[in-house]
C-alpha cells in the first residue's frame, strides 16, 4: 500500500512539473542585463532575448540596470522571486566581484542556478608595437628581466581582464604593473597610443587595431586558435600549458526556481544558439555561441569557476576600486 501510495505521489509529481514547464511562460520574461548597453554582452543576449520572444511567444524584457561593477543588477534577480520571470544575463564579472567587492551583496552560487552559457569569447594579448617582444615566451622573458616594468591595462580593478593578467602573471612567475582603467575602450587606446604596453581584450574589440597594424596580437587565451586569427597560437601552445581564460555570457535565475522551469529555459536558449543566423551575426567579431550541455553542467561549471577566481584574487590581493 505505501509503494502503490509512493508511485501514485511520483506521478502527480512529474505529471505537476511538466504541466509546469508546459505552462511556463504566462507573461512577459524580464531579463537584467547589469552592464552599459553597446558591449558584446549587451549586443549577444539583445539578440537571444529575440530568438526567445519569437520561441516562447512571451515578450522578452531586457532591461540594463548598471552599478557596482554589476552588482547592482545582480541583486535584483537574487531578491526576485523564483519563478522565472526575472532572470540576469552577465558575464565572468558575475563570479569576481563578490570576491573583490565585500559589499558586493550576493553569492554567486547560493543565491542563483544557472540556466546556461550561452556565448563564448577568446580574449587576445595585444601589445603596442614598439614594445620588442612578438611572442607571449618574449613577452615573459622581457619581464623577468626588468620585473614590474612592463604595465598592463584594464577596464578595472577585479574586472576580467584584470584577473586574466593576475592568472598570467602567477603562472608565468613574473612581476607586472596593473593600471586600471574605468573601462574598457580608455585601456585600448592608452595601449595604443603606447602610454601602457599592453592588455587582454576581447577579439572583438582589438581586431581592426590588429589588422591596421596599430597593436601586435601575440597569443589567445583560448583553448584552440581562434578563426579569425588561426595563425596565432593559444598562450597554452606557446608559453604556459594549461592556460586558459575565456570570457563568457551566462543566464541565470534566482535559487529555487523550479528545475522545470530552468530545463525549459535552458532548452530554449540550446535552440536559439544552434539556429544559422544568429550564430553568423557574431561569429565574424570573434563570439562563438554555444549552449551548456544542461542546467547541472552550467552549475557545476560555475561553481569550479567562482572557486578559481577567489583563489587569484587572493593570491593577487586584488580589492575593489
Amino acid at each position: 500500500m505505501r509503494v502503490a501510495f509512493g508511485m501514485v505521489a511520483l506521478s502527480g509529481a512529474l505529471v505537476s512539473s511538466a504541466a509546469l514547464a508546459q505552462a511556463y511562460p504566462s507573461k512577459p520574461v524580464r531579463i537584467i542585463l547589469p552592464f552599459a548597453a553597446g558591449g558584446n554582452l549587451d549586443l549577444v543576449a539583445r539578440s537571444l532575448g529575440q530568438k526567445l520572444n519569437e520561441q516562447l511567444k512571451q515578450p522578452i524584457l531586457l532591461e540594463n540596470r548598471v552599478g557596482a561593477a554589476g552588482a547592482l543588477g545582480a541583486q535584483v534577480v537574487a531578491k526576485s522571486p523564483p519563478d522565472g520571470y526575472t532572470l540576469v544575463a552577465t558575464s565572468n564579472t558575475f563570479l569576481a566581484t563578490p570576491a573583490v567587492v565585500k559589499t558586493a551583496g550576493y553569492d554567486p552560487i547560493k543565491d542563483f542556478t544557472c540556466v546556461s552559457v550561452f556565448a563564448w569569447i577568446p580574449q587576445i594579448l595585444v601589445v603596442n608595437p614598439s614594445l620588442p617582444a612578438n611572442t607571449v615566451p618574449e613577452l615573459i622573458a622581457l619581464a623577468k628581466r626588468d620585473p614590474g616594468k612592463l604595465t598592463y591595462g584594464s577596464a578595472g580593478n577585479g574586472g576580467v581582464g584584470h584577473i586574466t593578467a593576475e592568472m598570467f602573471s602567477h603562472q608565468a612567475g613574473i612581476q607586472l604593473t596593473h593600471v586600471p582603467y574605468k573601462g574598457n575602450a580608455p585601456a585600448l587606446t592608452d595601449v595604443v597610443g603606447g602610454q601602457i604596453n599592453f592588455m587582454f581584450d576581447t577579439i572583438s574589440t582589438s581586431i581592426q587595431y590588429v589588422k591596421t597594424g596599430r597593436l601586435k596580437a601575440l597569443g589567445v587565451t583560448g583553448p584552440q586558435p581562434s578563426p579569425i586569427f588561426p595563425n596565432l597560437p593559444t598562450i597554452s601552445q606557446s608559453a604556459l600549458p594549461g592556460y586558459e581564460a575565456m570570457v563568457y555570457n551566462v543566464l541565470l535565475a534566482p535559487a529555487g526556481t523550479p528545475p522545470a522551469i530552468v530545463d525549459r529555459l535552458h532548452a530554449e536558449v540550446a535552440k536559439a544558439v544552434a539556429l544559422p543566423d544568429i550564430r553568423a551575426r557574431f561569429i565574424d567579431q570573434g563570439v562563438e555561441l554555444a549552449a551548456s550541455t544542461s542546467p547541472a553542467e552550467c552549475n557545476a561549471f560555475m561553481k569550479v569557476e567562482s572557486d578559481k577566481y577567489v583563489q587569484i584574487v587572493r593570491l593577487a590581493n586584488i580589492r575593489g576600486d
